[in-house]
């Protein structure tokens, strides 16, 4: 990871997913990603405020 934008390998071993989860999630547009060169790049902000996104919503659930 450089300058913060990561590939897909990268998302997927920092979000312990598959790399085939990464792609389905960039296909449905929930994690911004642009392609260059062939290859899709994410900005690790991205990932870390979709983690917190989804943490926030787990916690509502279990509050009500």
């Amino acid at each position: 990871m450089s300058n913060g934008i990561m590939s897909v390998k990268e998302v997927a071993n920092y979000l312990k997913i598959k790399e085939q989860t990464v792609y389905r999630l960039v296909q449905q547009g929930k994690i911004p990603a642009l392609k260059i060169g062939g290859q899709w790049k994410i900005k690790k902000e991205h990932i870390d405020r979709l983690f917190e996104e989804i943490l926030s919503e787990k916690l509502r659930e279990i509050k009500k």
